[in-house]
C-alpha cells in the first residue's frame, strides 16, 4: 500500500496556534507529514533554524505520524528527495491565496507532478502570523495566548537576551 505523504514546509519563526491547527488537520488525512523548516538567508529570523526545530519538535512530541525536518534550496527538489509530491499550505486570506496561488503554479512548472493542498485555519486563527508574534514579543506584548507554551517561554527569553 502507499502512504500519503506531505510536506508542510514553512519559516515557523516561530510556530503558531495557526501552524498547529493545519499540522494537526493535515496529519488526519495524511498518513505521514513532514514539517521542514525552510532556511532562507536572505531573512533575519529570530530563531536559528535548530531552536525552530526543536520549539516544532516540543509542541508536537505526542503526533505519531508527523516528523520534523529542515531543508534549503527549492522545495521542489526537497520533495523529491522525501519521495512525494504533496505539498501543504496554509492560507488564512485573500492576499495568501494570491502569493500560494503563484507558488504552486512556479513548483508545478518545475515539477509537474506536485501538487499543493490549501488548508484554511480555524477562524479564530485567520489573523494569526509568525511575523505578528515576532511584533508583539518585540514591543513586550503577551504572546501565550498565540503560541505552544514552549515557544512563549523561547520567545520571552529571546526578548530578555535582547535577541
Amino acid at each position: 500500500m502507499n502512504k500519503r505523504i506531505a510536506v508542510y514546509p514553512g519559516s515557523f519563526d516561530p510556530v503558531t496556534f495557526g501552524h498547529l491547527d493545519i499540522i494537526d488537520r493535515a496529519s488526519k488525512i495524511f498518513d505521514r507529514l513532514i514539517v521542514s523548516v525552510f532556511v532562507n538567508s536572505a531573512k533575519k529570523p529570530m530563531f536559528s533554524v535548530a531552536e525552530r526545530v526543536a520549539m516544532l519538535k516540543g509542541a508536537l512530541k505526542n503526533r505519531k505520524n508527523v516528523t520534523i525536518d529542515c531543508f534549503e534550496g527549492l522545495l521542489v527538489d526537497y520533495v523529491r528527495r522525501k519521495r512525494t509530491r504533496v505539498v501543504v499550505r496554509g492560507l488564512r486570506a485573500i492576499s495568501d491565496l494570491e502569493y500560494e496561488f503563484q507558488v504552486a503554479g512556479i513548483n508545478r512548472t518545475l515539477y509537474r507532478d506536485i501538487e499543493t493542498v490549501f488548508f484554511m485555519p480555524r477562524q479564530r486563527y485567520s489573523y494569526l502570523s509568525s511575523s505578528v508574534v515576532r511584533d508583539i514579543a518585540h514591543f513586550g506584548g503577551d504572546v501565550s495566548m498565540m503560541v505552544p507554551r514552549n515557544v512563549a517561554k523561547a520567545v520571552a527569553e529571546k526578548k530578555r537576551l535582547g535577541s
